[in-house]
C-alpha cells in the first residue's frame, strides 16, 4: 500500500467545517450550567475568555508552521523539525490523548441527550459506578452511534466532512435562535451572582476550556488533504479559533439571562431548557436545540476521528508505532486501522456511564495543553533555527506571540496539578493520565531500535524536505 496517498480534495468550505464544527461540540449544551454554577456568568464568560486568548495565541504558532509545514501529523512535524524524536513522540502522544477522550466523551454524551428526548429510556441495569447507575440502553445507544461515527470515517475525509457540514448549519441555527431569543425574553437580572466561587471557581472553569476549544488543531493533521493554497491553511485555522470563542461566550450569556440560578441548579440540561423558555417554555424549541447539540456530537466526533488517525497514523508512518497503523485503505485512502482502534476505545467508554465525561474532559484537557506548549516552544526554536524558511503565513511580532503562549501554556497547566483547587480527581482522572505514560512507553520502547531510529529520522527528515522552502 506504499503507494496509496493521502486524498487531496478539501476546499475552503471542509477547512473550516472540518475546525469549527471539531471545536463545537456537545459540551456547550450538557456543561454550560456546570461554567456558570461554577464561576457565576460573567467569571464563565471571563474563563473562556481568558482559554480563548490562549487558544488564539497558540491557534497564531499553529497558523504560521502549518502553511510553513503542510504536512499529516502536523505537531510531530514541527517537534521533530524543531527539537528531534522524542520532543515529536511526547507532543503527538499528548495530542492523541486528547482527542481519544474527546472521541470517548461524545460516545457518553450520546445516551445523556437522549434522556431529554426519550425520558426513562434508560433501561437494564448492569452496574454501578460513583454513584451512576450504568444500564444496557444507555450504553447501547453510544455504542452503536461510535459504530456509525467509525463507518463514516472510514468511508473517507470527503465524505466525513459533507456531513459534518450539514449537521454544523444545524448547530449555528440553533444557537442563533438561543442567543436572539435571549436578547428578547431575558434579563440581566437573572445574570446574577455575577461571579461565584472566586478564583476557585474561575480556576475550575478555565481548564475545561482546553478540551472545549480543541479542535483547531485537527487542521494541521489533515493538511496533506487539504487543497488550498499554503496561507489560506493558517488563515482559515485563526478563523475558526476566533468563531469558537464568540460561539462559547454567546451560549454562556444566553443561558445565564434566561435562566435564574435555581432553575440552572434544577436542570438536567440547561441549554435546551433556556431554549425552551425563552420561547415561551416551548418545548419544541427545545428539542430544537436539542437537535442542535447532537448536530454538535456528530461534527466534534467525525472530526477528531480525522485528526486522532491521522496524529496515529502521521506516527505509524514515521516509525514510532507499529507500521501497521500507518496502512492507508486503497479505495477510500484513509488510515482504516488506525480509524478502527479509535472505534474500539470510543465504543468502550459509554461502559463507565456519565461520570466519564468529567474524567475525560480534565484528562484530555491536559494532554491538549502539553500538546499546545510543544507546539509554542517548536514555534520559537523554529524561527531561530530556520530564519529563512518561507512562512507563507508569517507571524509579525511572532517572537513576543510565542512567548506568551508559552507563559499562558504553562500557567493554565498548573492548574491540573495537585495541592491547586482545580486540580485532577484522584484517582479516575490521574489513573487515565498514568496509563496513557505508561502505554506511551511501552510503544516508544517497542518500536524504537537502532535500526528503526534511523529509520524515523531519514523518514522525517524526507517528509520535511518536499515540502519545505527557503528564501534565496
Amino acid at each position: 500500500m506504499d503507494d496509496v496517498k493521502l486524498a487531496k480534495i478539501l476546499g475552503n468550505r471542509d477547512v473550516l467545517t472540518l475546525a469549527f464544527g471539531a471545536m463545537i461540540g456537545w459540551g456547550w449544551v450538557v456543561t454550560a450550567g456546570l461554567w456558570i454554577r461554577e464561576a457565576g456568568s460573567l467569571g464563565a464568560i471571563l474563563a473562556f475568555l481568558i482559554g480563548g486568548t490562549l487558544v488564539v495565541l497558540i491557534g497564531l504558532t499553529y497558523g504560521e508552521l502549518a502553511s510553513s509545514l503542510p504536512l499529516a501529523g502536523g505537531e510531530l512535524i514541527y517537534s521533530f523539525k524543531a527539537m528531534g524524536r522524542v520532543a515529536s513522540y511526547i507532543t503527538t502522544w499528548a495530542l492523541i490523548l486528547g482527542y481519544v477522550s474527546v472521541v470517548a466523551f461524545e460516545a457518553v454524551a450520546l445516551p445523556t441527550v437522549f434522556e431529554y428526548l426519550i425520558p426513562n429510556y434508560s433501561i437494564g441495569y448492569m452496574y454501578t459506578i460513583t454513584g451512576w447507575d450504568v444500564t444496557a440502553t444507555w450504553a447501547g445507544v453510544g455504542i452503536v452511534g461510535s459504530i456509525l461515527i467509525t463507518w463514516i470515517n472510514y468511508r473517507g475525509i470527503k465524505f466525513s466532512t459533507a456531513i459534518m457540514f450539514i449537521f454544523t448549519l444545524l448547530i449555528a441555527i440553533a444557537g442563533i435562535l438561543l442567543v436572539t431569543g435571549s436578547g428578547i425574553s431575558g434579563s440581566t437580572a437573572n445574570m446574577q451572582p455575577f461571579f461565584e466561587n472566586g478564583t476557585a471557581g474561575l480556576f475550575t472553569v478555565i481548564i475545561m476550556t482546553p478540551f472545549m476549544f480543541v479542535g483547531f488543531d485537527v487542521i494541521p493533521q489533515a493538511a496533506e488533504e487539504i487543497n488550498l493554497p499554503q496561507k489560506r491553511i493558517g488563515q482559515l485555522l485563526v478563523f475558526s479559533v476566533i468563531l469558537a470563542v464568540t460561539w462559547y461566550v454567546a451560549i454562556i450569556f444566553g443561558v445565564s439571562r434566561v435562566l435564574t440560578p435555581s432553575e440552572i441548579d434544577a436542570s438536567n440540561l440547561v441549554t435546551a431548557d433556556a431554549m425552551a423558555k425563552a420561547f415561551g417554555d416551548s418545548q419544541i424549541m427545545g428539542n430544537v436545540l436539542v437537535l442542535g447539540g447532537i448536530g454538535g456530537i456528530v461534527t466534534s466526533w467525525i472530526g477528531f476521528y480525522i485528526g486522532g488517525s491521522r496524529a496515529i497514523y502521521a506516527l505509524a508512518r514515521a516509525g514510532m508505532l507499529p507500521k501497521a497503523l500507518g496502512d492507508l485503505h486503497p479505495k477510500y485512502r484513509t488510515p482504516y486501522k488506525a480509524i478502527l482502534l479509535i472505534g474500539v476505545l470510543s465504543s468502550l467508554a459509554p461502559l463507565f456511564g456519565r461520570p466519564a465525561l468529567v474524567w475525560l474532559v480534565d484528562a484530555g484537557g491536559l494532554g491538549l495543553v502539553v500538546a499546545w506548549l510543544m507546539v509554542a516552544i517548536s514555534f520559537l526554536v523554529l524561527r531561530k533555527k530556520e530564519p529563512k524558511m518561507v512562512r507563507p503565513f508569517y507571524l509579525k511580532g511572532g517572537p513576543v506571540i510565542g512567548w506568551l503562549a508559552i507563559i499562558m501554556g504553562l500557567g493554565i497547566g498548573v492548574l491540573y496539578m495537585p495541592g491547586m483547587p482545580s486540580a485532577l480527581i484522584w484517582p479516575y482522572e490521574w489513573i487515565i493520565i498514568i496509563v496513557w505514560v505508561i502505554l506511551g512507553i511501552v510503544f516508544y520502547k517497542m518500536t524504537m531500535t537502532k535500526e528503526s531510529t534511523k529509520y524515523t529520522d531519514e523518514h522525517l527528515n524526507r517528509e520535511i524536505s518536499s515540502v519545505i522552502k527557503y528564501h534565496k
